[in-house]
């Protein structure tokens, strides 16, 4: 149905281009790109093993909207499909603009010189993608993504207003490694070591990192000590369902996880400023990414699963109920179908799917939309295809 450009060839990157090639009647063309095309090379060859289909690679630096142009000139995708680094959306949404590209992406743009994540600046182009009939697809992985159809689907099925939703991470697995994060390290740390916020009666309330915690039980995996953090669906949510009257966010981190975490913020080497060492400046979270192992590349001893869904509140027919929407997938078993490790699947499928989505014009309008103002049900519909099959239970402890 149409040509599709991947930017970013990590372990993300590494499942969209295994699960676009697994549907290719409906992606007709498909290149991967990024700075390091010897890792695009790399993956195109893995994918042509395992499927039988031929992937383009390119270099591209996606910091520089010229050399994107010149890309996307030469190239002529229907769509981006954008799993590079959240500082590099706005380079990869002006290109799109000044090529007549569609746009899809799996986290929100976040400047280098400030750990903070916001909507407010993709936003801002919603005006540019409506007058050039542009789609814009923002935040379409796990969380953000899934779990933001996961609450329009409930509000559409099962609820005629939502008053509460936690949204519970919980990664079970086990690496092997000392320390080591499950995803690009400089935006993993930034994130986590933010501090923590929630949506409570029409206002947003801040707290210290991590400072409120407790057990929740996962589906298959059992009680984990959980952490309220401030994550970025929750900036949509509250805006498309107003009738929230609380969002939260839950994640799970063990304790030798939060101790290295501690140690890492304590010796300076989470800092985002720039220090001067032997006579040249450099960022000390970025040379601790290039020390630490790299997410892309865990998955072969990783065991376990992890458990992500919406826990949720609300009334219908005017009586309360309560309502719990999750998926739980094996690090094993994406090894084995992608050659990446399970929180590389569960944002890539999704890219995948939003992709779809797209280009079968499920979700296709000009604009920039997160992805709880689709349709969720063709959605839900692939994310049992694709390998994300999801689960609800109606009425059970919501625990939070």
């Amino acid at each position: 149905m149409g040509k599709v450009l991947i930017i970013g060839a990590g372990g993300v990157g590494t499942v969209v281009s295994n699960k676009v090639a697994q549907n290719n009647g409906t992606f007709t063309g498909i290149m991967l790109a990024s700075r390091t095309k010897s890792k695009c090379d790399a993956i195109a060859g893995d994918v042509k093993r395992r499927t039988g289909v031929t992937i383009e690679t390119a270099q591209v630096d996606a910091d520089n909207v010229s050399e994107l142009v010149k890309l996307f000139n030469g190239y002529k995708p229907e769509l981006v499909i954008n799993v590079a680094l959240p500082y590099q959306d706005l380079t990869i949404m002006e290109a799109c603009l000044e090529c007549g590209v569609h746009y899809l992406d799996t986290a929100n743009y976040e400047p280098k010189e400030e750990a903070k994540f916001e909507y407010k600046w993709q936003w801002a182009y919603k005006e540019r993608f409506e007058k050039a009939g542009l789609t814009a697809i923002l935040g379409c992985g796990f969380d953000p993504g899934v779990t933001s159809v996961f609450t329009a689907y409930a509000a559409k099925r099962h609820f005629d207003e939502i008053h509460y939703l936690d949204i519970v991470d919980c990664n079970a697995g086990d690496h092997g490694k000392a320390f080591a994060t499950n995803f690009n390290p400089e935006i993993n740390i930034r994130e986590v070591t933010q501090k923590g916020k929630y949506w409570e009666n029409g206002q947003w309330v801040e707290t210290e990192p991590h400072e409120i915690h407790k057990p929740l039980t996962y589906p298959g995996i059992g009680p984990k000590e959980s952490y309220l953090i401030y994550h970025e669906e929750l900036e949509s949510l509250v805006k498309n369902f107003p009738s929230l009257r609380r969002a939260r966010f839950w994640m799970t981190f063990g304790q030798e996880y939060l101790t290295h975490l501690r140690v890492i913020q304590n010796i300076g080497m989470a800092r985002i400023d720039e220090v001067e060492y032997n006579g040249q400046k450099i960022v000390p979270i970025q040379f601790l990414k290039a020390v630490l192992p790299d997410p892309g590349k865990l998955g072969e001893n990783y065991t376990g699963e992890t458990s992500i869904g919406c826990r949720i509140r609300g009334v219908k027919n005017g009586k309360e109920r309560n309502y719990y929407i999750y998926n739980n997938c094996s690090h094993e078993e994406a090894y084995k179908e992608t050659g990446a490790q399970g929180v590389s699947y569960t944002t890539g499928v999704p890219a995948t799917i939003g992709a779809m989505m797209f280009l079968q014009g499920a979700w296709k309008r000009p604009g920039v939309f997160n992805v709880e103002e689709f349709n969720p049900d063709p959605f839900m519909e692939q994310l049992n295809k694709q390998g994300l099959p999801w689960h609800e239970l109606f009425d059970t402890d919501p625990e939070v």
